[in-house]
């Protein structure tokens, strides 16, 4: 802790991943299974019964020893360079042997294929001296031996091919950018959390050498076993993890360490993923993380995997990048650490379905007073209405003309034979004028002169309505007591009088003349 203060500052606090919340559901044991691609990025599949197939890898003999281990290699280069010496060795002793060189090594008249190569070991020294291109000076080849000139220039082919071959596998095996995968950094765990108000699958990723990776790409695949709906079995079957291909949040500028986030959304495969669910559930996460070396221009390629044990559910990665004086430091001791945060323990696909739920039904018999009382309602139950409430409907002008003039048109009389004249002159006096004016006439069938007010057909609303006093009288609220004449008011006038004698003479005139 102290090396860690000294380093960071005294303002360095180490945060304790491991507290133990109150969790809706316990923490999944951890279990040991089979993997699909190790955490090192190894593909865990091995190739059999091939048959016939395995002529197949000689077609191919260099990337087959590229792809070989460094112990085959090595064995396989120390014996491709001692078998192709020793078998050049022999055919240079045997031409020497053939002509007799051996026996007349002491000759000094007699002229040798190859000067001062009287046996195996001096014929070898020979090859070793050409192939290296030492020289000596001690052996050589003479003009007498043609023999030893056609093997000379096949040797020096032979080597140069065996040299290209076997020195350009042990280069490009040593170049090879699987070791700058080394170098770069995937978290041990992924987490699920909720960014931004959704809920996410999130990992992380860093880049440990300063060099950087030009173009770098990310992917993810899941791997789990599936049954169509047909009944086939899909052992191992791979999905596509979306990381943000549409948006070009895949593109990945790794000078720092990132977070790489999924959205679990209807089209995720984890859309009805919950906590509960996860514990129960066989899945591998494999992530694959693809770019140019910069200082070789190779391709380098990335992997690792998350099984389900290695997803933690209400986790969030700590932060590793501090500002220091004209630079960013990375803490990569904080790079695996997790801490939990508040996160629903239901999947998506369970909080959409809760937000969707209906709202209760409004009642169907309306309340007194409730606004959603149709306009029907309110126009022909106006005898439950207060008269001041009617009067003060009409316009202003109306309003002062029927206060000065009701006074002497309203003479009371509360007789049991005047209470029908007063509903009816009641029904149709306190609509609003256009609709006296428009529904006023007597009917020519009843006998005795007998007159029945009707209204002519008024669009209210969407829908055209006829009523007639009886129907007024039917569609009424509740009636309530009659109403007491204030002071601008007077009784309704007698039986006989007709409902045009309780207007205004202005206004009689006027329907008059229309």
């Amino acid at each position: 802790m102290s090396a860690i203060r000294r380093k960071f500052g005294d303002d360095y606090q180490v945060v304790n991943t491991n507290t133990g919340g109150d969790c809706s559901f316990p923490a999944p044991a951890k279990r040991k299974r089979q993997r699909f691609v190790e955490k090192n990025g190894r593909c865990n599949v091995q190739h059999g019964n091939l048959g016939g197939e395995t002529s197949r890898y000689l077609s191919d003999l260099f990337t087959t020893l590229v792809d070989l281990k460094w112990r085959w290699n090595l064995l396989i280069f120390l014996l491709t360079y001692t078998v192709a010496w020793l078998i050049m060795a022999s055919m240079w002793w045997v031409i020497a042997y053939i002509r007799g060189d051996l026996g007349r090594v002491h000759d000094d008249s007699y002229t040798p294929c190859v000067a001062n190569v009287y046996n195996f070991p001096s014929a070898f020294l020979f090859f070793i001296e050409t192939e290296a291109t030492i020289g000596y000076g001690y052996r050589y080849i003479t003009e007498k031996c043609p023999e030893g000139i056609i093997l000379f220039l096949f040797q020096s082919l032979l080597g140069s091919i065996v040299d290209a071959f076997l020195i350009g596998c042990m280069f490009i095996k040593m170049s090879q950018p699987k070791k700058r995968a080394e170098t770069l950094m995937f978290s041990q765990d992924a987490v699920i959390s909720q960014r931004d108000g959704k809920l996410c699958l999130m990992f992380r990723v860093g880049n440990l050498r300063n060099s950087h990776m030009v173009s770098a790409q990310i992917r993810c695949k899941l791997i789990k076993s599936r049954q169509t709906p047909e009944g086939e079995f899909l052992p191992l079957d791979q999905r596509e993890l979306d990381v943000g291909f549409g948006t070009g949040a895949d593109q990945l500028f790794l000078v720092s360490p990132l977070t790489i986030c999924h959205e679990i959304n209807p089209k995720s495969p984890f859309f009805d993923l919950s906590q509960r669910s996860l514990m129960s559930e066989q899945f591998e996460i494999v992530v694959i993380l693809e770019g140019i070396v910069e200082t070789t221009g190779m391709t380098c390629q990335a992997r690792t995997s998350y099984t389900e044990d290695e997803v933690l559910w209400g986790h969030r990665f700590l932060p590793v990048m501090s500002l220091e004086e004209g630079f960013f430091r990375v803490d990569y001791s904080q790079f695996h650490s997790t801490f939990e945060v508040p996160t629903p323990p239901y999947s998506v696909k369970e909080q959409e379905d809760t937000s969707c739920l209906p709202s209760p039904a409004p009642p169907l018999t309306p309340t007194p007073g409730d606004p959603r009382t149709s306009r029907r309602e309110r126009i022909f139950s106006l005898d439950a209405v207060p008269q001041e409430e009617s009067i003060s409907r009409l316009p202003s002008k109306l309003q002062r003309m029927s206060s000065r003039n009701g006074k002497d048109a309203l003479k009371a009389s509360s007789g049991p034979a005047t209470q029908q004249a007063i509903e009816k002159a009641s029904s149709t006096g306190d609509l609003p004028l256009r609709v006296q004016r428009l529904g006023s006439f007597a009917s020519p069938e009843e006998p005795g002169g007998n007159q029945q007010l009707q209204l002519k057909p008024l669009k209210m609303g969407s829908e055209a309505h006829t009523q007639s006093t009886e129907e007024l009288e039917h569609h009424r609220l509740t009636p309530l007591p009659p109403p007491i004449p204030g002071p601008n008011l007077k009784p309704l006038p007698a039986v006989g009088s007709r409902p045009e004698d309780n207007l205004p003479a202005k206004l009689r005139r006027m329907n008059a003349d229309r």
